[in-house]
């Protein structure tokens, strides 16, 4: 049986603002040594922005100044049939990320974590991938049937092979599916059904053995993703506590089959981080718990079926305040672990 009972541990949703992979890790290694986690780059080079990071091997995949697009060329067909055979085949080792694309991975492979829980990595979802990425025609390959279900088993494979490198390790691994656009779910923007976002995800988390979680930092409706076959639903509490509240009996569910909430409860943006300290994100954390105990969780299992994040990726920030909240998240987790 897997077990989740993190106690409220500290790890990162993925990106950092850093440059330099070597500080990256390093900086994690410090302050998550309980649940460390290799550190995404966008700052470093264009291929280490989130959809672009996963790309390599999808059919018609072309960075030119700083864009990425689908371009369906000569070697177009021979591409998408040398990923469906790796597919068929479960060949994760043809779909590997380069360091050239994940400098912060192949560095964070590198170093020891003999005393850590877990080791967590990251995946962009079939979701944001397939709105984010265009075609040549600027059209979002997300209205492109063949393209879009490429993109879960391309997904899928980069998955697997992610796990497959973090056990060298640790045997206990976490691999979150990121999906931002799942925020947009409803909308005209993002028009599809409940049953392919399911499948769609489904496909992914398949590629999977280990603890599989799902991100999403906004509103959703967290009953689909309550649904599917994963341990760890992880959102932003600091700015969305209410949007989870309202699926309270979905988490309930969740919980009770053995999963786990990951509570983004240490902001990401400069000015807020500014202004909070660990007494008040103790104070928003229980209000955002405490919906939950009402609804027949024990705020105990709550707590051990836990962990802390931030509210999203910090790479948006400076490197001193990336720290500043690197250290907050530590701090309040120390604390908060007293009491369980």
């Amino acid at each position: 049986m897997i077990d989740t009972r993190f106690n409220l541990a500290p790890t990162i949703i993925g990106s950092l603002p850093h440059k330099n992979p070597q500080v990256a890790c390093a900086r994690i290694a410090h302050y998550l040594n309980d649940i460390p986690a290799w550190p995404q780059l966008p700052k470093r080079v264009f291929e280490e922005e989130m959809t672009v990071q996963f790309s390599q091997g999808f059919p018609g995949m072309v960075i030119e100044e700083k864009q990425a697009f689908i371009r369906h060329e000569s070697s177009f067909d021979t591409t998408l049939e040398r990923l469906y055979t790796a597919y068929l085949e479960n060949d994760f080792s043809a779909l590997s990320v380069s360091p050239d694309y994940a400098a912060g991975l192949h560095e964070f492979l590198n170093l020891p974590f003999p005393y850590s829980l877990a080791v967590k990595g990251q995946v962009v979802g079939p979701l944001s991938f397939g709105v984010l990425l265009k075609d040549e025609s600027k059209q979002s390959i997300l209205h492109d049937d063949i393209l879009l279900d490429s993109c879960a088993r391309l997904l899928r494979l980069k998955a697997a092979w992610q796990e497959n490198e973090l056990r060298r390790l640790n045997t206990k691994t976490i691999i979150f599916i990121d999906e931002p656009i799942m925020a947009s779910f409803g909308s005209a923007y993002f028009s599809i059904s409940p049953e392919k976002v399911a499948a769609l995800l489904g496909e992914v988390l398949g590629g999977i053995s280990g603890l599989r979680g799902i991100h999403c930092c906004g509103n959703t409706d967290w009953s689909i993703l309550c649904g599917l076959e994963t341990h760890i639903i992880s959102f932003d509490t600091y700015n969305y506590a209410s949007s989870l509240a309202l699926y309270a009996s979905d988490v309930k569910s969740l919980i009770q089959r053995g999963g786990a909430i990951a509570w983004g409860i240490v902001p990401n943006n400069a000015e807020s981080l500014q202004k909070e300290n660990v007494v008040s994100l103790k104070d928003r954390l229980e209000d955002a718990m405490a919906p939950f105990t009402r609804h027949g969780i024990g705020i105990r299992q709550l707590k051990e079926q836990s962990l802390l994040t931030p509210s999203c990726g910090l790479a948006g920030l400076s490197e001193e305040e990336a720290e500043q909240a690197l250290e907050l998240l530590a701090t309040l987790a120390s604390h908060l672990r007293k009491s369980i």
